[in-house]
């Protein structure tokens, strides 16, 4: 399983590449995400609309797993995520192996590269 998840992440790794030019870290692939989820054109944000950006990237990714919900968008379109759950505590390594999970299955269930 752990062979499978490393796999699809350096193909996932490879397609974006491919599409931007450039290595993405898990950083900037959650900046996509939160991009994307946002509704906007890219633009230029500040740092930290940024954070707000990768925030939001990790409540929809973990919404996949119950853990946040969508409470509302605000007068700006900005989405806002209710906890539901508190998060398990976790290590580094296990923290960036869940969100690699939860990324993966977001491409594919956004068929973003289908």
């Amino acid at each position: 399983m752990q062979q499978d998840l490393e796999t699809r992440w350096k193909l996932l790794e490879r397609k974006l590449k491919d599409l931007f030019g450039k290595e993405m870290t898990i950083e900037a692939i959650l900046f996509l995400i939160g991009v994307r989820e946002l509704g906007s054109q890219p633009r230029e944000f500040s740092k930290e609309e940024k954070q707000d950006l990768m925030h939001i990237a990790i409540c929809r990714l973990l919404s996949q797993s119950g853990y946040y919900r969508l409470s509302h968008l605000d007068q700006e379109g900005w989405p806002h995520w209710e906890l539901l759950k508190p998060l398990p505590h976790a290590d580094m390594f296990t923290q960036e192996h869940v969100l690699k999970e939860h990324i993966l299955a977001y491409f594919e269930m956004e068929e973003i590269f289908d």
